[in-house]
């Protein structure tokens, strides 16, 4: 059995282990998500229809604790796969993935069944120290919907369902120095892809190490933070703050990284406020980003599209500009509607997901949403094999349109 088979079979063991006695507590989750687009410049009409089951549970023996989550994802489509719907529906398991804690058990035409582990931790906690071992969730980011320096699988920025974050498989040490400080550190093995896959053939894959540590410190009205190290073998650094000012909250985030040869500058700015409008509550929110790992050429982005940073889930974009608006209107305590615009300026083009949620029951949720991609749906540029590339990032993206059920149990 293999090093990481030997430390996933542990990690599946403990719980039970330290459970003995007593019945740990369940609590579950499960999402329904039906979908349906139109025609696109390179797709066909296509519908699916996608559930998420899974089970939680947090046991502890004095100063351990264990975190199990157990889910079950299964698609039902027409044969076709391409879709607007990520995030919350992808039935892939996140780029890289190392425990092998993750099943396949039907795979077709029309059929797509998988299970995994999305949590499988064990935790020590000490008075002033926590360290934790085994697929968890990290998150560094300071900005809310593009976050070039959040290392750990970053939500995609039109990502509907937001409920849980992917975990990802690490060594964790934090520690805690004073009430407003904190001290980081993650070490992180992944197995991600490095090139696309040719036609009857497999990707290739690459083991990568990430090793970072992070503080953060809050001083009055300002949040401070900044990590350093390597991020898939590759010097990166990073600094993000946030502050108050007016009732808005304005964050920024950056990182330099040394990647193939080059330094590469990647940051966001944004920044989001409630208002009273009508007795009822409404939030806005506005981020840019600039990413010299994105295009400024349209010719270029499929060569993006396919590079190592996309193919190991770093770029929530695809452009050397980013920008993203959102507003959230809470209509009546029921009901909610959103509206998330995301534009490339350098297409230029645009995604715009309008969306309603209504809590059904306080513990359920029903959502209604559409995918309106805008810009330029074929380029100029003509591929090998006689097909225009996209002319856009978002103009072929076709109209989808979706309906979801959330049930918290």
């Amino acid at each position: 059995m293999s090093t990481r088979g030997l430390l996933g079979l542990l990690l599946i063991a403990a719980p039970a282990g330290a459970a003995h006695g007593q019945l740990p507590q369940l609590s579950g989750y499960y999402l329904n998500v039906a979908a349906a687009s139109g025609t696109g410049a390179f797709t066909d009409p296509t519908a699916f229809d996608f559930q998420r089951a899974r089970l939680m549970t947090a046991p502890s023996y004095g100063a351990f604790g264990f975190d199990v989550a157990y889910e079950h994802l299964f698609t039902l489509r027409d044969g076709a796969t391409g879709t607007t719907l990520t995030g919350g529906t992808a039935v892939a398991a996140s780029a890289g993935d190392f425990l092998p804690l993750q099943w396949t058990i039907e795979e077709s035409e029309f059929v797509v069944w998988r299970h995994r582990f999305d949590r499988l931790l064990v935790r020590y906690l000490g008075e002033r120290v926590e360290v934790t071992l085994g697929r968890q969730t990290v998150s560094w980011a300071t900005t809310l919907y593009l976050t070039p320096a959040d290392p750990f699988q970053p939500f995609d920025p039109s990502d509907p369902f937001r409920e849980y974050r992917i975990g990802v498989d690490a060594l964790r040490a934090r520690a805690f120095p004073g009430p407003l400080s904190e001290l980081d550190a993650v070490v992180r093995v992944a197995e991600v892809n490095t090139s696309v896959a040719l036609p009857g053939g497999e990707p290739v894959t690459d083991t990568t190490v990430t090793a970072l540590g992070r503080a953060r410190v809050a001083l009055g009205h300002w949040e401070l933070s900044g990590w350093a190290g390597l991020v898939h073998d590759e010097a990166s650094v990073s600094a993000a703050a946030t502050v108050t000012a007016g009732g808005a909250a304005i964050r920024g985030e950056g990182v330099l990284r040394r990647s193939a040869g080059e330094t590469v500058l990647r940051f966001t700015v944004g920044v989001d406020r409630s208002f009273t409008v009508a007795r009822r509550t409404l939030y806005v929110a506005a981020e840019y980003q600039y990413d010299e790992w994105g295009y400024s050429d349209t010719d270029a982005l499929l060569a993006v599209a396919a590079s190592a940073p996309a193919l190991r889930g770093e770029l929530q974009a695809l452009g050397r500009h980013e920008i993203v608006a959102l507003a959230n209107f809470e209509v009546h305590p029921l009901v909610s509607t959103d509206l998330l615009g995301i534009v490339n300026p350098v297409d230029p083009s645009g995604l715009i997901v309008p969306s309603i949620t209504y809590s059904a029951r306080e513990d359920a949720t029903v959502r209604a949403g559409l995918y309106v991609g805008i810009g330029a749906e074929r380029g100029e540029l003509v591929l090998p094999t006689g097909i225009a590339a996209p002319g856009s990032e978002y103009g072929a993206v076709p109209l989808t349109g979706y309906a979801s059920v959330t049930v918290f149990f």
